[in-house]
C-alpha cells in the first residue's frame, strides 16, 4: 500500500488519529461550543424563520458574482458595530479566512512576523507568501520588538492570536503596543477569545479596552462560541478593499452559507443581550479549574500537561467510559501530550467537577 509504513509509524508512536462519531449521549467538554449555543434550538428555530422568509436559501456564488446577500451585509454591520471596526467581510471558515489574510496581505519585500506557536492555518499560509517569515517566542512581546527593530521590511505585518487554541493563554497587552510602535499591520485570530473574553464578550480587544486603529485586523470564527460554521474579517475599509481584490478564498470560493451567517448572526445578539450572565458562568468554571486541577484558564480552555501519548488515550477513553468526552491532544499539534479540557457552558457544573476528578487521579 501507498503509505504502509508511514501509518505504521503513526500507530507505534501513538500518534495515530481516526475520525470519531459524535455521540450526544456524552457530556461535551471537548468541543469549541464555549457557550453551549450550538445546543440551543431556539437560535436555529430563529435562523430557519429568518431564512424562510429570504428569497434563496444558499449563496449560488462568489461574493464578487451574485453571492453576496442582504444577510451577509446585515451580520458585518452588526459585527462592525460590536467589536467598532469600519468594515468587516464574512468568510467561508477561519482556516480559509488565515489563508486569505497571510497570503493576500505578506507581499515580496514585506516581513510577516508571526508568533511560533500560530494556528496550523497560518503556518501553512507562511508557505504561500512571498514574504520573509520570522517567528517570534511565544507571546513574548520583547522578542518581537527586537526582530521589529531590526527589520528592514517595507511592510512589517504581526500575526497573533487572542487566546491560543492548545495553550489556551492570553494575548500579552505588550504584543499590540508592540505592533502599533512600528506601525506594523497587526493580524488577531481572535478564533478562541471572540465570545470569551472582554467586557461583551466580543475578544481582546474588548477585554484590553484598546481603541482600534487602521492597522489593527481581526478574524473570528463562527464555529465556536457562536455556536455555527463561517468566519469574517474586521478591518479598515482600506484593508478589506485590498482583501475583496487580492484574497483568493474570498475571490474565488462561493460565499459562505446563508443559514450558516443567520445563526452566527442570532448567536451575536444573544451574546450580547446575556453577556453579564454568561460572564458570570465563565468565571465560575475558571474558579472550579484551577481549585480542582490548579489550571488557571485566561478563556474556557484548560490544558492539562500528562506528557505520554498512551497515557493521555487511556485518561481520554476512561472519561468516555464515565460519559464525559474531552480532547487527547497529541504531538505534532502540542509539543507533549496533553488532556483539553473545555469547561465550556453547556455541561453542567458537576459534570465538570467529576471529570477534573477523574484527570487529577491521573496526573
Amino acid at each position: 500500500m501507498y503509505y504502509e509504513k508511514e501509518l505504521a509509524a503513526l500507530k507505534r508512536s501513538g500518534r495515530h488519529r481516526e475520525r470519531h462519531l459524535y455521540d450526544p449521549s456524552l457530556a461535551d467538554l471537548a468541543s469549541n461550543d464555549y457557550l453551549g449555543l450550538a445546543d440551543r434550538p431556539e437560535l436555529m428555530q430563529a435562523a430557519c424563520r429568518s431564512l424562510g422568509a429570504a428569497p434563496s436559501h444558499a449563496a449560488k456564488a462568489s461574493m464578487l458574482v451574485n453571492g453576496y446577500h442582504q444577510i451577509h451585509v446585515d451580520f458585518e454591520k452588526a459585527l462592525c458595530t460590536a467589536n467598532d471596526f469600519e468594515e468587516c467581510i464574512v468568510m467561508g471558515s477561519g482556516f480559509n479566512a488565515n489563508i486569505a489574510m497571510i497570503e493576500a496581505l505578506a507581499r515580496r519585500g514585506d516581513e510577516l512576523f508571526m508568533d511560533e506557536m500560530y494556528h496550523a492555518s497560518g503556518i501553512l499560509a507562511t508557505r504561500l507568501t512571498e514574504a520573509k517569515v520570522t517567528f517570534f517566542i511565544h507571546n513574548d512581546a520583547d522578542d518581537l520588538r527586537g526582530k521589529l527593530a531590526s527589520s528592514t521590511a517595507r511592510r512589517k505585518i504581526v500575526a497573533v492570536e487572542g487566546i491560543y487554541s492548545m495553550e489556551g493563554d492570553l494575548l500579552e497587552r505588550e504584543i499590540i503596543a508592540v505592533a502599533d510602535e512600528y506601525d506594523a499591520l497587526l493580524i488577531v485570530d481572535e478564533a478562541h477569545s471572540s465570545g470569551v473574553v472582554g467586557n461583551r464578550l466580543m475578544g481582546v480587544f474588548d477585554h484590553y479596552g484598546i481603541e482600534v486603529r487602521q492597522n489593527h485586523i481581526k478574524m473570528g470564527t463562527l464555529g465556536k462560541a457562536y455556536g455555527s460554521f463561517g468566519a469574517y474579517i474586521l478591518a479598515s475599509e482600506h484593508i478589506t478593499d485590498y482583501l475583496l481584490n487580492r484574497a483568493k478564498p474570498v475571490i474565488y470560493a462561493t460565499a459562505p452559507s446563508l443559514f450558516d451567517t443567520l445563526l452566527g448572526h442570532k448567536a451575536l445578539n444573544y451574546i450580547i443581550a446575556n453577556s453579564e450572565e454568561l460572564t458570570r458562568q465563565i468565571k465560575e468554571r475558571r474558579q472550579l479549574v484551577k481549585e480542582l486541577l490548579g489550571v488557571e484558564m485566561d478563556g474556557l480552555i484548560a490544558p492539562v500537561a500528562v506528557g505520554d501519548n498512551r497515557k493521555v488515550i487511556e485518561i481520554r477513553d476512561e472519561l468516555k467510559r464515565q460519559g464525559i468526552l474531552v480532547g487527547a491532544i497529541r504531538q505534532p499539534t502540542v509539543e507533549s501530550a496533553i488532556i483539553r479540557l473545555i469547561a465550556r457552558l453547556g455541561v453542567d457544573k458537576k459534570v465538570l467537577i467529576r471529570a477534573a476528578n477523574i484527570i487529577r487521579a491521573y496526573c
